[in-house]
Formats: C-alpha cells, structure tokens, sequence
C-alpha cells in the first residue's frame, strides 16, 4: 500500500492552518502542522516530508530564515504563501530556496492546483530521467562541466555539483533543447507543470541560481545565456 503524500503546513494563522489541513486531508494527504519554524524544522527531519506550505510572517524565525535552514535538509518542494507580494520578497523567498510562491488572499483551488504541479513534476531519479539521451558536455575556460541527466548528476571536473530538485529539472529541460532559445512561459509549462499559471519571476530567479552553479562568471554566462526579449538558452560544447 502507498504511504500517503506527507505536506508540512508552516503558518500562525490557526483559522488559516486547520482551514488548508482539512481540506489537503480530504484529498488523502498526510498533514503536518506548525505555527512556529523551530518546530516545523524538527518534522521535516523527522519524519520528513514531500511538501510544505510556508508563511513568511512568522513570530520569531521568519519564513525567509526557515527556508534557508530547512533547504539543506531536505529536497522537498517548497510553496511560499504569504501576503508578501513585493517582488523584493519573492525573489528573496526563491533565492533562499522556495520552488513557488502563492500571495494571500488565494483560493483554495490555486493552492491545491500548485500542489498537484510540483508533485507531478518528474524528480531526480524519476523513469523519466532515467530513460534520458546522452550526456551533455559543457566546457568553460577551466574545466569540463558535465551534466548526466541519467544520473542526475553535474559534475564540474571532479567534483560533484549539487542541484535541487528545480534545478534538476530546469537544467534538464534546457539541455533537452540546447542551442535553442526557451521563453519563460515554456520554462514554466516544462518545469513546473503544463498547466502552470504562476509568476515569470520564478523563472527568472532559478536561472539565477542555476547560473551560479554552471557558469565560472555568473555576471558573464556563457553556457546559460540571456537572449534579451526573447528567453534563455544553454549553449554546449
């Protein structure tokens, strides 16, 4: 028997925490719940979980801090929700290491809608990626940068290159396509779902990331690069 999705709510509204806890526990998901971070730290070490829902206006450790502290820990995808909406907040929100950002007040609907696209979404170590074409080789000035969607693995010489699921997935999609230009709105149908209907932004701040990890000049990219008006490519060797 299939264990049951395990979702981590992080939010100090109680009415708001046990309004998404009945309603994602009537479509069968496990539910975990905190008000505080420092608790919410300890189940997504133990027992874990496959998804959390995250405030960012929280007593004490704020969301952006319980991001940053839970990401090395865990894979799981992360959906802020919160009444932030400034771009400064989610772009501060992705770059700690969210995968979504949801602003308040939000239907139910959406949140749920979110929630199926990122547990649909093939991960590392999916069939999907286990069936991949060959390798895609990247040189820089330096060192061979290879990525082996097989594996799941980038490497940048010697050295293994760790990547989040997102990451996984954006730099997967890029290479599907390398040498040809991708527009955000195809990064978000490929990356996070077909159906996707959230904020360009997101795409534009995992780009970001993923540059700091690939490029030995992140200011200067020359393997993930910006076709300004149009999207991004990966150029490989």
């Amino acid at each position: 028997m299939t264990s049951p999705t395990r979702i981590l709510i992080l939010e100090d509204d109680d009415g708001l925490r046990t309004s998404l806890r009945l309603v994602l526990e009537d479509e069968g998901y496990a539910v975990f719940e905190a008000s505080d971070a420092e608790k919410a730290l300890l189940t997504v070490e133990d027992p874990g979980v496959d998804l959390m829902l995250v405030d960012l206006m929280l007593g004490g450790m704020d969301g952006f801090s319980f991001i940053a502290r839970a990401r090395p820990r865990t894979e799981a995808p992360i959906v802020v929700v919160s009444a932030r909406d400034r771009t400064e907040d989610i772009v501060a929100a992705l770059e700690a290491g969210a995968d979504d950002y949801v602003t308040k007040p939000f239907s139910v609907e959406e949140v749920q809608a979110r929630l199926r696209a990122l547990l649909r979404r093939p991960t590392i170590g999916d069939a999907e990626t286990e069936d991949a074409d060959d390798d895609v080789l990247t040189l820089d000035s330096r060192t061979p940068l290879l990525f082996d969607a097989g594996a799941a693995v980038l490497r940048r010489g010697e050295e293994e290159v760790h990547l989040t699921q997102t990451e996984f997935r954006l730099l997967s999609v890029l290479a599907e396509h390398a040498g040809k230009v991708l527009t955000r709105t195809a990064l978000l149908q490929h990356v996070w779902d077909q159906d996707y209907f959230g904020d360009e932004r997101i795409v534009d701040v995992h780009v970001r990331r993923l540059r700091k990890k690939l490029e030995v000049d992140s200011a200067n990219p020359q393997i993930l690069v910006t076709v300004r008006g149009l999207g991004y490519r990966l150029d490989t060797a």
